[in-house]
């Protein structure tokens, strides 16, 4: 159920993604059991999206490869709109707690997570990632000007 409204302006037909101009998103949850991704303005749900995981969605992510997206709290620190995957959004993984367990278990931790759409190539199973949040290509055009470097990204199981 939505609380609010995503407002955008058009871009006409340039190809250009649309100008954002509702509610600030301040946070992104996602609820990898429910495969549910929420963009919230404080408190309030401004729009909510289903997501496809890793390949191994359950647990947390601590190690290159194993298929884990990972929990916990992270931050947008960069966008890529020259994405493989249509167009995506960098999430801070690791943090210093998922490097010191990596290192203290001999572990790569791994890196480049993502919230991203598909590639062209895509055959549309479920779970399909190696650790990121996937939407639609369409769901990410809209995504994608919705959210800020520095946004908060809280991923729970």
């Amino acid at each position: 159920m939505m609380a609010g409204t995503a407002a955008f302006g058009l871009a006409g037909c340039t190809g250009q993604l649309p100008v954002y101009r509702g509610p600030e998103v301040t946070r992104i949850q996602v609820l990898k059991e429910r495969r549910e991704m929420q963009l919230l303005h404080h408190r309030s749900l401004i729009k909510s999206y289903r997501i496809d995981l890793g390949f191994e969605p359950e647990g947390h992510k601590t190690k290159e490869g194993d298929g884990r997206t990972p929990e916990g709290g992270y931050r947008i620190d960069r966008r890529n709109p020259n994405s493989q995957f249509h167009l995506s959004l960098g999430i801070s993984y690791p943090d210093a707690n998922d490097l010191a367990y990596a290192r203290a278990n001999g572990l790569d931790p791994g890196g480049d997570i993502f919230i991203h759409g598909t590639p062209q190539k895509w055959i549309g199973t479920p779970d399909w990632t190696w650790g990121c949040i996937a939407v639609t290509n369409e769901e990410m055009d809209e995504i994608f000007p919705m959210i800020n470097t520095g946004t908060l990204v809280y991923i729970y199981a």
